[in-house]
């Protein structure tokens, strides 16, 4: 139940945000790169002040217990500071969606009819650590010619305020209105239930986090949702891979980092080659103190292994654990990743290009890779500039959400005193 209070600032925020969207929507695009390029250099400025308020959030988290997967992703060491600012500087440079006019055509009626490319309006996000979100959210946006409403989780908040006022100095420093991005000063869980009844202020809501959030906005919101559910990952080596290029991909898909939804969590081998894999393999997985979850094909191989069970074939563990299962033929390792796979990334090291023709056009996931890490499933790494999130959905845009995931088309009709018979 959303109170008055709550009720009298959505509509306050939302008016705002509204009217903020149109004077964004209609704003230059060296206006937006301007304000990008501003935004960049305050955070850049800020990077002691953002620092230490991220490290009153890690502070706060460790003593409430937070997961590790969760501590990773809210820290901001100073490279990924850099990194934010960066990625708003990349985002300046892209291209501009808003205003692309494609596919026009004259009919025989006489009209020419045609296509171009708008934004959505007012973008809510709700998302939970990350708070380079923040950045990366607000320059998405910006440049897509979207207001945004940005609600962080409560052990980011004074990261995420931090950030904050770089970005609204940003854009007053470009004359932009700041209330085009709003980044919530609130850890009210009301204000969530708020935006996600609020279509007449918030066009479509981007949620951001584990999979308990994500299954409350999908089932509550009145707004339209582009979500992704959990990142359960795969890697097939296949019989015909090329071994030392296998070895090296598996490793980095589990261990580069742990708790992003791009990392892989199920390792299916291919029978002819588990054995020299493994060999390779398992002393990498120890010295990194992976916790490995096998099949019995897997067992009588590497003995060290716990016995995986169902659970372990359908769980994104975020952590050092890595369920292992070996497979006699591509049609079983793609049926395994069909019944448990959650259509984020999955990924096949092979060097028969049959083989791999097939599992590009028969894996049903939002990104599918040949001879490459899971974790490159990134806006950043696929050249968007950044990401709002990686969308699992089918409708409207799927995989990482760019720029041009943050506009839609419109039909544009031209005649000359054109009047239909």
């Amino acid at each position: 139940m959303v109170s008055g209070e709550i009720s009298d600032w959505m509509h306050k925020s939302g008016e705002a945000a509204r009217s903020a969207a149109r004077l964004v929507a209609r704003a230059s695009t060296g206006q937006k790169n301007a304000a990008l390029e501003a935004m960049a250099q305050q955070i850049l400025s800020a990077r002691e002040r953002i620092g230490e308020a991220n490290a009153a959030d890690l502070k706060a988290a460790r003593s409430t217990g937070l997961s590790a997967a969760l501590l990773d992703r809210l820290e901001l060491t100073p490279a990924r500071i850099d990194a934010m600012a960066q990625g708003l500087a990349q985002i300046a440079r892209l291209p501009d969606p808003v205003g692309e006019v494609s596919e026009m055509s004259a009919q025989p009626s006489g009209i020419t009819v045609g296509r171009m490319r708008v934004p959505l309006g007012v973008i809510g996000i709700i998302y939970e650590s990350r708070p380079n979100v923040t950045a990366d959210a607000a320059g998405l946006c910006l440049k897509s010619g979207n207001a945004a409403i940005l609600r962080g989780g409560s052990e980011a908040l004074n990261s995420n305020r931090a950030i904050g006022e770089c970005l609204s100095q940003g854009l007053a420093d470009a004359d932009l209105p700041t209330s085009a991005i709003q980044v919530l000063q609130t850890a009210d869980r009301a204000v969530v239930s708020a935006m996600l009844t609020s279509p007449q202020f918030i066009d479509v809501i981007v949620p951001r986090g584990g999979k308990s959030l994500i299954e409350k906005v999908s089932a509550e919101s009145q707004v339209p949702v582009i979500k992704h559910l959990d990142g359960n990952c795969h890697v097939f080596i296949d019989d015909d891979a090329d071994l030392l290029k296998a070895v090296e991909i598996a490793f980095n898909a589990k261990c580069r980092r742990y708790g992003i939804c791009g990392a892989m969590e199920t390792l299916l081998l291919g029978a002819g080659i588990a054995s020299a894999a493994l060999e390779k393999l398992l002393p990498r997985y120890r010295e990194a103190g992976v916790e490995l979850r096998g099949c019995e094909r897997t067992r009588a191989l590497a003995p060290e292994c716990i016995p995986a069970s169902e659970v372990d074939w359908q769980t994104e563990f975020l952590a050092p654990v890595l369920a292992v299962r070996i497979v006699d033929t591509l049609d079983e390792a793609m049926d395994h990743i069909a019944r448990y796979g959650s259509g984020h990334t999955d990924a096949i090291v092979t060097d028969n290009l049959p083989k791999s023709r097939r599992f590009v056009c028969e894996v049903d996931s939002s990104s599918v890779m040949v001879n490459a890490s899971t974790q490159f499933a990134d806006g950043f790494e696929y050249g968007l500039g950044a990401e709002i999130g990686i969308s699992t959905d089918k409708l409207h845009v799927r995989g990482p959400v760019g720029l041009e995931g943050l506009t839609i088309q419109k039909y544009i009709v031209y005649g000359d005193g054109s009047i239909r018979s």
